[in-house]
């Protein structure tokens, strides 16, 4: 299988977007108390198993996916499936605007989470053209 970089806004968008998650995983497991306090999860006391879990569901999760998306950005499935993940995410972002209060950092990730939703979703579904 022979891998070429994109070459329109179309095909760009989810492999930029899958290389941003892919990157994020990359940091997450190397700095995970970092990742933690970002995201507001910080544990009081630094944990091995706190830091384990961060690595395995938070890294290896993002990590994995920006990969393979990033390696396959131009298969609407693969788009379709890390493009619902972060929509998802935008989604539960947005219950807990609305339940537990809004905040600017909350605020901040919902914006970059809808925004890799649409740049995975957009041209998978065809709302963005070749």
């Amino acid at each position: 299988m022979d891998f070429a970089l994109p070459t329109t806004n179309a095909d760009w968008l989810p492999f930029a977007a899958a290389c941003f998650t892919a990157l994020i995983g990359l940091f997450a497991l190397f700095a995970p108390v970092t990742t933690l306090a970002a995201i507001g999860l910080a544990p009081s006391a630094v944990r091995k198993d706190a830091l384990g879990g961060a690595r395995a569901s938070l890294a290896g999760f993002w990590l994995g996916v920006g990969i393979l998306g990033a390696a396959l950005y131009d298969q609407p499935f693969v788009q379709l499936a890390l493009g619902a993940g972060w929509l998802f995410s935008a989604f539960g972002r947005l219950v807990s605007l609305l339940s537990d209060g809004t905040t600017a950092r909350a605020l901040f990730y919902l914006l970059i989470e809808l925004l890799l939703a649409v740049a995975l979703l957009g041209p998978a579904l065809g709302l963005i053209a070749v």
